[in-house]
């Protein structure tokens, strides 16, 4: 029991902590840094279909279906990444444009 506990610890302040990094790289002045955990995310997710067996009766729709499952679900991780990331660039845009506007005023 306690070990499972300090596990779930560290896992949750793991989880946490890639959070705040995503926030973190995605408020920077360049686009790219924000755009490197979502592309990290995005290639270990195609990694998961890669790793299904191929049934005996051969590709079926059902198979390929399970495929598409698999690989929509290992990029959920992706989905949150970006989804932080246009969070975060869509207030910097908004607050540039802000800025534009209040020079465009003084002038």
């Amino acid at each position: 029991m306690e070990r499972t506990a300090i596990v779930l610890i560290f896992t949750l302040a793991l989880l946490v902590g890639v959070i705040f990094l995503q926030i973190y790289l995605s408020k920077r002045e360049s686009k790219w840094p924000g755009l490197v955990l979502p592309i990290i995310a995005f290639l270990w997710g195609l990694l998961y279909p890669l790793s299904t067996a191929v049934p005996s009766e051969g590709v079926t729709v059902g198979f390929i279906f399970q495929m598409l499952l698999i690989w929509l679900l290992g990029n959920i991780p992706t989905i949150i990444f970006l989804a932080i990331y246009f969070g975060c660039r869509g207030k910097q845009r908004r607050n540039k444009q802000l800025d534009k506007m209040n020079i465009q005023d003084l002038d």
